[in-house]
């Protein structure tokens, strides 16, 4: 990692049907920030499990300035309990801002249902932990990096994946969106902010929505409001739905990016499932992708 660090690195893991990502940006005072979007792990990377809090930890990493929660469903954040247990806090720890801890639990359990999964539960109570004590959530200024987060509120939608938090990174002039599980009707609901149309028009990088899935995608998102982006990364395992057939829309809507690890070509859509892990590392203005 340390050679492709430079001014700064964003590390999209391969973590199954999930997500988890980390922005690493160093400064001239010595200081590093980190922020975690996400903390789904793997099942099975290179023969065994992958944990973020494990890989944090090799690294010497006690501290993650904040943690993004996109989406409140499991694979989002099934790293969550083993990061607690390797000792590793969080500064900030940042959701749906609609969403209390209890809505947490209660969108996961009702009608019968138990979809709590050990890290949604941990996470909930850490959210209502923080909460309860009067600690503010506020994210670190890191020089060199712009956040917006947007959501649709609860109640105007009762359902996970359209109340996920979609998290825009702007790093040294490069834009990646990370917009958890949204789903079309969420898009269509955010878009009618005017305030919107600009972030999802400068989109650099994308992270599709729903790990790739169909229902993640909002065509007009595109076609009308100018959503152009040079590469778009589905963070994904093997195809288990026919819904994860839309590489070819996305690649579609998207202008390609040359010398993807010394390929010849437009590389239009990464996939974890085929690349693995994907490092984009800052050099200056530059964003070189390994």
């Amino acid at each position: 990692m340390s050679n492709l660090l430079h001014d700064g690195a964003l590390q999209v893991f391969d973590v199954d049907h999930g997500q988890c990502a980390l922005l690493t940006m160093p400064t001239s005072w010595g200081t590093t920030y980190r922020v975690l979007i996400d903390c789904g792990h793997a099942v099975n990377f290179c023969g065994g499990p992958w944990h973020p809090g494990e890989h944090l930890q090799s690294m010497g990493v006690t501290y993650v300035d904040m943690l993004v929660c996109t989406n409140f469903d499991e694979d989002h954040m099934s790293g969550f309990p083993d990061m607690e247990e390797r000792g590793i806090t969080i500064g900030c720890l940042l959701g749906n801002p609609s969403v209390a801890p209890e809505t947490i639990i209660k969108l996961k359990t009702e009608d019968g249902r138990d979809n709590l999964g050990k890290g949604i539960e941990a996470v909930a109570r850490s959210m209502a932990l923080r909460r309860d004590i009067g600690w503010r959530q506020i994210p670190p200024q890191i020089p060199g990096v712009h956040m917006i987060w947007t959501w649709n509120r609860y109640p105007t939608f009762e359902d996970e994946n359209n109340l996920s938090l979609v998290f825009t990174l702007d790093v040294l002039g490069h834009r990646f969106m990370f917009p958890g599980d949204m789903e079309c009707a969420g898009w269509r609901q955010l878009l009618e902010l005017e305030q919107f149309w600009p972030v999802v028009g400068g989109v650099d990088v994308l992270v599709a929505a729903h790990h790739g899935r169909r229902n993640g995608i909002c065509p007009e998102m595109f076609s009308v409001y100018r959503c152009q982006p040079k590469v778009i990364v589905i963070s994904d395992d093997y195809k288990q739905y026919e819904t994860q057939e839309t590489t070819n829309f996305y690649g579609s809507n998207a202008s390609g990016i040359s010398g993807f690890r010394t390929e010849l070509g437009l590389r239009k859509v990464l996939t974890t499932r085929c690349d693995g892990p994907i490092t984009f590392s800052f050099q200056g203005r530059n964003c070189f992708v390994y």
